[in-house]
């Protein structure tokens, strides 16, 4: 069994992403971002406009909101509540959550398997990370999807 697959003693820290060839080819992979912790349009807030952003640069949005509990729908997309929930495969989770609130989370993403988690701008959670990352996951921490995007073109 490959490495990514079944790391072992600190093959996992190659799952950490935090240069820009890794950030670039974390992006170039995906094409389909479920996105924990997603506002409504009314919130103004960047967990809406960071993925509003994404899905008009072309990717497939999957909105799972935190709060909300009677909206089934975010950026034209249905709302799922849990990661794993979500029908096909999911290539990253975009995490808008506290870090504090991120350990809750582990268990449902690990369990969907995307290639990619990342930890929105200011949000950090090494124990998490590592956690993921021991699960063969890519994880970007305190980067913002939005900028990373325009820098490579997108």
């Amino acid at each position: 069994m490959s490495a990514a697959l079944n790391p072992t003693n600190d093959d996992w820290r190659s799952h950490l992403v935090d240069d820009f060839a890794g950030i670039r080819r974390v992006l170039n992979e995906t094409h389909r971002i479920a996105v924990l912790g997603i506002k409504i349009e009314e919130s103004a807030a960047p967990a809406f406009y960071v993925p509003e952003y994404a899905q008009q640069a072309g990717f497939e949005i999957v909105p799972v909101p935190v709060y909300y509990p009677d909206v089934t729908e975010i950026l034209g997309e249905r709302v799922y509540r849990t990661i794993a929930e979500i029908p096909g495969p999911i290539v990253m989770v975009n995490v808008f959550r506290r870090p504090d609130h991120i350990p809750a989370h582990v268990d449902d993403i690990i369990a969907k398997r995307p290639k990619s988690v990342w930890f929105q701008l200011g949000i950090r959670n090494d124990k998490a990370a590592e956690q993921l990352a021991r699960a063969g996951i890519d994880v970007i921490q305190d980067f913002c999807l939005m900028v990373e995007l325009q820098h490579v073109g997108k």
